[in-house]
């Protein structure tokens, strides 16, 4: 036991400071937690290019070019150009959808549980991951470029077997051009988020289905396809909103000889056409609420299918 009085009051001054370092019993206020710092960057970004433009449309949408209250931008969505707008949008986005939730399906069951060797599915997952983010200019210019009029299979086709898909009806700037292009981020978009599901599939579950005499299409009828239906119809939908909102691809394609929502739009805000800035956030308005319920569909499902993965 020492005596000397400087070295208790050197030991107290320590175990003072060492109470005032945050750690075990300290408590942050709640607005400067760590975890809470960590994501305000995305906090920031998402008000900022998410929360503040979408409220700048709503707010525009009823309000007139004298800046008064009016329910007359949201009445005139219902014009025939547009509603036409709106429903080829539609129709573009839930063919792209559906074709590519069934093919990449097809796609994630093969190289997932289709034996096939572990390289190849890291080759699939790969591409899928790069393809799924390939859209825009590229990728019309890639479409054109392939199956344009002057394109490297249409010209192969016409020289070699003398078949014409253009005399046949084909046309890459149509409904079903377009709708053929999303496919090629659509599908790989749809392997990406499907793949977990399916890996979620229990080893067990197809074991006993083996032993109780159930064939593979039993499984897959009974156990397989009712286990992932609610991933799949909440991937449908995230393709769905993936396909509708798409503009650069689209426009960089068929320019305006297809009239769709987001190329209308397009041309509202340059200003060709129109000529009603509170009717294009109406259009745009329009659109948000038609992806977020797509979206909302997607959480609510994925959230609900999750109980059966784990």
């Amino acid at each position: 036991m020492s005596n000397n009085p400087s070295e208790g009051s050197s030991s107290n001054s320590l175990s003072g400071a060492v109470s005032t370092v945050p750690g075990k019993g300290f408590s942050w206020p709640r607005f400067l937690r760590p975890e809470l710092v960590g994501v305000t960057p995305f906090i920031l970004f998402a008000l900022m290019f998410l929360v503040a433009p979408t409220s700048y449309l709503f707010v525009n949408a009823f309000v007139d070019e004298n800046g008064q209250f009016t329910f007359g931008n949201i009445v005139a969505l219902f014009q025939p150009q547009i509603m036409s707008a709106y429903w080829i949008s539609i129709r573009v986005s839930f063919a792209s959808a559906a074709i590519g939730a069934l093919v990449g399906l097809a796609i994630a069951l093969a190289v997932i549980r289709g034996g096939l060797p572990r390289g190849f599915r890291s080759a699939v997952m790969t591409f899928s991951g790069v393809a799924s983010n390939f859209a825009g200019v590229p990728l019309a210019f890639a479409f054109l470029a392939t199956l344009g009029r002057l394109g490297l299979v249409t010209v192969l086709l016409k020289t070699l077997v003398g078949f014409d898909i253009y005399r046949s009806g084909f046309n890459i700037l149509s409904f079903w051009g377009l709708t053929l292009t999303y496919l090629y981020f659509q599908i790989p978009l749809m392997v990406v988020i499907v793949a977990p599901a399916i890996d979620g599939l229990k080893r067990e579950w197809t074991e006993a289905a083996d032993t109780l005499g159930a064939s593979r299409m039993q499984f897959w009828r009974y156990v397989g396809l009712p286990v992932l239906w609610p991933n799949l119809l909440g991937t449908f939908s995230l393709l769905f909103a993936n396909a509708f909102g798409a503009i650069a691809t689209a426009y960089a394609l068929t320019g305006s000889s297809l009239n769709i929502v987001p190329i209308l739009l397009y041309a509202q805000i340059r200003g060709d056409v129109l000529h009603s800035p509170g009717l294009g956030s109406a259009m745009a308005l329009g659109m948000v609420i038609i992806t977020a319920f797509a979206n909302i569909i997607y959480l609510v499902v994925r959230t609900r299918a999750e109980r059966w993965l784990k």
